[in-house]
């Protein structure tokens, strides 16, 4: 039997050790909500009173909370000083806690799946409602210009999507508008043939007649020095305007119908045209010669852009394919089929080698272009993300922000449209990775479990209200904030973006929803939401797709990871090829359950 060690020392000689152990002396309580404001308490029930003496419905007001998407700027400058290597970035893993390490496109040049903006945001949409036929942002990217038939330039804030002004700006319908490459200026032209220019500020500098027989100007693109721009013109006609002295410098005459687009190089002294005679024509702004004619598309050639590197130029036809096309070999690169109709707009993404199309049917598709090495065999390529139902009616018009992190849509479907990278960890999105609709704006009470001013809490004012990073979108005025949008990859992922493991969800290929037209995000089954919800980094998406919060146990093992369908396919290979590139199909048959598309064009 041991015994206890004896006691050299006197108790009162022991040293004590308490002195040294830590004890939290502040934060000793959980979180509390930021206190009220009483005067602000005060004048609005003073309000409410006043609505009810006048009998009008009182409306809930909720501050809007303004979500910085260029927060991971400051992050990645810091970084950039301080990381061990030139190439280290954090590694991402799927979990809400890593959203701030989610840094911009800029940080990722190998990774163009970071780059996807699939993440349905806002809707903003006019209180006369009239199609959108052009959407540009602001040089300094604060914010976003739209324009519509009816002639009014309307200016969105680019943080919290509301709206900021509206202005008269032409009599007829926008057709083009472009800002200078030093920002200090904009054209614009109409349907009229009017071309006019426009100080930041909106002031209006002065208009003139820039077409034959008021025909209308369909494109407008500006020289690398901003000393000329081109237009296009129904009138079958590109003109290179002097834009200091208004005057046209020359006329290049070679197509043989109306001139839809036109855009001269990032960089060289070149441009290119698109026609409704279905040619793309290169011309030399010098001498105004035709240097090339390229006659693969089988109709009309409705949009052109120009690559940031200046190698490439896509082109849109309403022969429903977008090709691409090397200058170096004038040679066709590839070819783009995905949509079901004609192809209405284009855009490259700033930063990777993604391609973004707008189609008449409503939908929007991304491309990625990365390739190792270049090949002109004419490979049909599959769109890498598919947002079916992005709008009701055609994309008129899509424009990246200038750090790659954002995107915006007009339509003819009279809504302006944002949309933003998928973050690690979230378990739902308002925009399935197989193109659902958005959801319709509903009456319905908000939330009041939720402390207003914390991050999950949704919230609506009406015109436009932006909700935290699980709040939903609605149609007609509200939208979500920054998007909580990205998935959580069932056990045996090896990353986020699909870059390896074995068991991977269809982030955003198309082809990928489910027979009921619901999505299985993250490994959570449709009967409802997981309780494992951090507060403070998004909520579960509040869209007709997904149940309420999760008040019993739960799921089983079998409904979270999702069971084989009728077709033997798991819910981890819907499409897309051996690296988690989705692609296929657009989502089935689900554009017949919303009716018939609603008509209309600018043509």
């Amino acid at each position: 039997m041991s015994t206890p060690l004896p006691i050299l020392l006197p108790s009162s000689n022991t040293p004590s050790l308490s002195h040294l152990e830590w004890r939290p002396q502040k934060f000793r309580s959980a979180p509390q909500p930021p206190p009220q404001d009483d005067g602000k308490l005060q004048e609005l029930e003073l309000a409410s009173a006043r609505q009810m003496l006048d009998g009008k419905l009182i409306k809930k007001t909720r501050p809007r909370r303004t979500v910085d998407y260029n927060g991971g700027m400051g992050r990645w400058a810091l970084l950039r000083k301080l990381r061990p290597n030139p190439h280290y970035v954090p590694y991402l893993r799927p979990s809400p806690s890593y959203i701030i390490d989610l840094l911009p496109p800029k940080a990722y040049p190998e990774n163009s799946s970071t780059s996807l903006c699939t993440k349905f945001v806002h809707t903003s949409t006019n209180k006369i409602r009239c199609p959108v036929n052009v959407v540009t942002w602001t040089p300094e990217g604060r914010r976003v210009l739209t324009g519509s038939t009816s002639g009014e330039f309307t200016l969105w804030n680019g943080l919290t999507f509301n709206f900021e002004t509206i202005l008269q700006a032409h009599d007829t319908a926008i057709c083009a508008m472009a800002f200078t490459h030093s920002g200090a200026y904009l054209a614009s032209a109409d349907k009229s043939g009017i071309i006019k220019y426009f100080e930041p500020n909106m002031n209006n500098l002065t208009a003139w007649q820039g077409s034959n027989s008021r025909e209308a100007i369909r494109g407008l693109s500006f020289s690398p020095d901003d000393q000329r721009f081109a237009t296009a013109s129904d009138d079958s006609s590109v003109r290179i305007w002097s834009f200091q002295d208004q005057r046209v410098e020359s006329t290049l005459t070679g197509h043989g119908w109306d001139v839809k687009c036109v855009e001269w190089h990032p960089t060289k002294g070149l441009l290119v045209s698109g026609s409704k005679d279905n040619q793309i024509k290169f011309w030399d702004p010098r001498t105004g010669t035709v240097l090339s004619t390229l006659h693969q598309h089988k109709n009309t050639i409705q949009a052109l852009s120009w690559s940031p590197n200046g190698n490439m130029v896509a082109s849109a036809s309403r022969d429903q394919t977008v090709r691409v096309f090397d200058i170096r070999a004038m040679k066709e690169y590839c070819i783009l089929k995905g949509h079901k109709k004609e192809v209405c707009s284009v855009t490259w993404h700033p930063v990777h080698p993604l391609l973004v199309s707008g189609g008449s049917e409503g939908a929007i598709l991304h491309w990625d272009l990365a390739t190792s090495e270049p090949s002109f065999s004419q490979p049909t390529s599959a769109p890498r993300a598919t947002l079916s139902q992005a709008h009701d009616s055609n994309v008129w018009s899509l424009a990246f922000h200038p750090l790659g992190h954002l995107l915006v849509s007009a339509s003819n479907d009279h809504t302006t449209r944002f949309w933003s990278r998928e973050r690690p960890g979230d378990t739902g999105s308002v925009f399935s990775g197989g193109g659902e609709k958005p959801p319709e704006e509903t009456a319905q009470d908000e939330d009041e479990d939720l402390v207003p001013g914390f991050v999950g809490f949704v919230g609506q004012v009406d015109g436009g209200a932006g909700a935290g990073f699980g709040g939903a979108g609605r149609q007609g005025g509200s939208g979500a904030g920054p998007g909580d949008a990205a998935q959580m990859y069932a056990d045996g992922s090896a990353g986020w973006y699909g870059e390896s493991g074995d068991v991977k969800p269809n982030i955003t290929g198309g082809g990928g929803g489910y027979e009921n037209g619901s999505s299985r995000r993250g490994g959570y089954s449709d009967a409802g939401p997981s309780e494992d919800f951090i507060p403070g980094f998004g909520s579960q998406a509040q869209d007709t797709n997904v149940a309420g919060r999760q008040s019993g146990p739960l799921p089983s093992q079998q409904d979270m990871y999702g069971v084989p369908d009728e077709y033997g396919r798991d819910a981890g290979n819907r499409g897309g090829d051996d690296w988690g590139r989705g692609g296929g199909g657009s989502g089935g048959n689900r554009l017949g359950r919303w009716g018939p598309r609603r008509g209309g064009g600018r043509y």
